[in-house]
């Protein structure tokens, strides 16, 4: 496929080993598709050994890659006349900068929003007139919202120190819905939808004013010109589902979709019916909602995790589906696959195993990955999601199965904060920020040594972003309880963090632990690692992005400065890039650090010591 060099990736294939050839086997994201264009598609693939955008015109089967820097590119987005690909252009991840626009077919970058300067992206619409809603968000001036017509300069239509962002636009550009947090709940947004001169059309608040920990998220409005209704994704039975919302007449629409765990949806493009996504105990799944006959069918799908679908004109369904054992694949209802990546192909992995454990706010759910015919005890590897509002779910992870791989097992733990698990597991991390999640941990690591899975003297805990954090958080907390920590750019002393961090953050945090360092010093002292640095046992590893504007440098070194200090066992790796690095190489060498960090003050922890020099398998 022009533009996608597989050889690029694949240096010394022969003697690669399968945890590698994981990483660097080529993949891709669902493809996204003009609303009018709709053989016009781009997507995100790892072809060349960084992420980055590429255009693709499905009538022809050309493809090439837009965008082409030294850090990745990820964020991007087409036209609806398929004209043009919008993408974000930051400084090597700092995740700060301006909204660029290349031809279809290929030509110059030039800025997109002309008279915009650089800001945090809250929001991206784009109209079939070539209108724009462009959100903005800076630590000056909180969230702004412009509209942007061709060849006008943009107008400011909102502005609020809390965080917001653009929804969507309707189909005929005449109306624009965001999600803000005016009310200062940073975790549940409200709804409004306005006109492009910015003046007010609704307004949805099921949080009523910050009162109740409700949320809204807008799913879209429909294809159809002059169609006033809004798919929204609201909370109000525990959980997530969408209903219909016309802003015009204020009528709500429930849905007949009792199903359990979370439920999202989007509009088939003819507005007929909705592609219903469920996700429900670490698996995904789809269904067609006829909204005539409100009939809920099931749409024929392996079991594993549907990470992203889109129904097409011809209302078939494409969509990105793995499994933990198998890596994943951009599928069609109408069979096959949509999008092959040419090149070497990702080896698969082992299945994972359910495991619920009873902790003290509920059932934990976990899952379990182990060599192949391996016996316990193992050493066990508990990989800690980040988010907090994310969970781990049976899809394909090259990371832990690099870990198996090594010998080891790996657990992954929904704990409370995850979603998929209904409104109240999401929600029961307030205030008592990551102690309440370290218990579910807790539990689940009791489990495992008590069940012969895990030898308690090789315990690692492990994880980036939020699992980092959690890993810092308990080597203090649970000092004992761990044999090694691997932190990846973690919230490590989370005063500076605070300061240092992104707006949006900011107003998460103050969310999560009811005010600022300033007002509520005790929560952010009990919740910090900081706070309990100088009770670590733990060797520790910590990786971390120079330019991370979520978890930055600065909070970090202050953590590393204290485990000096104390003649600590340590390591910290620093590199060139934000929150985490999209070069493939880079995660490679990460992941390649963690493990022999490991295997160094681990005593006899891998039971594959030579699974680096030969492929998974090999006697």
């Amino acid at each position: 496929m022009e533009g996608m060099n597989a050889a690029d990736t694949t240096p010394g294939m022969p003697g690669m080993p399968d945890w590698e050839k994981r990483f660097r086997a080529p993949r891709v994201s669902l493809p996204d598709w003009a609303e009018d264009a709709p053989d016009r598609a781009l997507f995100v693939s790892n072809a060349t050994g960084t992420y980055e955008l590429y255009a693709w015109d499905r009538a022809t089967g050309s493809q090439r890659q837009v965008t082409d820097r030294p850090n990745g590119t990820t964020e991007g987005v087409l036209a609806p006349d398929g004209e043009a690909v919008w993408w974000f252009s930051d400084t090597d991840g700092d995740e700060f900068g301006i909204w660029m626009r290349q031809p279809f077919a290929g030509g110059a970058d030039v800025p997109a929003v002309p008279g915009l300067a650089a800001s945090y992206p809250a929001g991206l619409a784009i109209g079939r007139d070539g209108t724009a809603v462009v959100g903005r968000s800076t630590d000056e001036d909180g969230t702004t919202i412009h509209v942007v017509r061709p060849g006008q300069a943009p107008a400011e239509v909102y502005r609020h120190r809390e965080s917001a962002g653009v929804g969507d636009l309707s189909h005929d550009g005449t109306l624009f819905a965001i999600e803000h947090t005016e009310h200062g709940d940073a975790m549940h947004s409200a709804l409004r939808v306005l006109r492009p001169d910015g003046s007010v059309v609704a307004e949805l608040d099921d949080t009523e004013g910050g009162t109740k920990e409700l949320g809204l998220e807008v799913l879209g409005f429909p294809p159809v010109d002059g169609d006033t209704r809004l798919l929204v994704g609201h909370q109000r039975r525990g959980r997530w589902e969408p209903m219909i919302w016309d802003v015009a007449s204020g009528e709500e629409t429930a849905l007949a979709v009792d199903l359990p765990g979370d439920v999202g949806a989007e509009w088939y493009p003819d507005g007929s019916a909705l592609l219903v996504v469920h996700s429900f105990e670490a698996r995904g799944e789809l269904w067609h909602y006829d909204l005539a006959s409100r009939e809920l069918t099931r749409i024929e799908t392996p079991a594993g995790s549907v990470s992203d679908a889109t129904a097409r004109p011809d209302h078939s369904i494409e969509y990105l589906w793995s499994s933990a054992a198998e890596p994943p694949q951009v599928r069609s209802t109408h069979g096959g696959a949509v999008l092959d990546p040419p090149g070497m192909k990702a080896p698969a992995s082992v299945p994972v195993e359910d495991v619920w454990v009873e902790g003290p706010g509920g059932r934990v759910h976990a899952l379990v990955q182990r060599p192949a015919g391996a016996d316990g005890p193992l050493p066990t590897v508990f990989e800690i999601h980040g988010g907090p509002a994310w969970h781990d779910s049976d899809s394909f992870t090259a990371g832990p199965a690099a870990w198996v791989d090594h010998g080891y097992a790996v657990v992954r733990v929904n704990y409370r904060g995850s979603t998929g698990y209904g409104r109240e597991w999401t929600d029961a991390l307030k205030h008592r920020v990551g102690l309440i999640e370290l218990e579910d941990i807790a539990a689940v690591r009791e489990w495992a040594v008590a069940s012969g899975l895990a030898d308690p003297a090789r315990l690692v805990l492990a994880g980036g972003s939020w699992g980092g954090y959690l890993t810092l958080l308990g080597l203090g907390v649970q000092p004992d309880a761990w044999a090694l920590g691997l932190a990846a750019v973690p919230v490590a002393d989370y005063v500076t963090a605070y300061h240092d961090e992104m707006e949006a953050l900011k107003a998460l945090d103050r969310t999560l632990l009811g005010g600022t360092p300033e007002e509520v010093p005790e929560r952010f002292a009990a919740s910090s690692p900081l706070t309990y640095v100088d009770a670590v046992r733990a060797p520790v590893y910590i990786s971390a992005g120079v330019n991370d504007p979520r978890c930055p440098i600065r909070q970090v070194e202050n953590y590393v400065d204290r485990l000096v200090a104390r003649g600590a066992v340590h390591e910290v790796y620093r590199y060139d890039a934000g929150h985490g690095s999209l070069v493939v190489e880079e995660r490679i060498k990460q992941v390649r650090m963690e493990i022999a960090f490991a295997e160094r003050h681990l005593a006899g922890a891998g039971i594959r010591p030579e699974a680096d020099a030969q492929p998974a398998g090999a006697a």
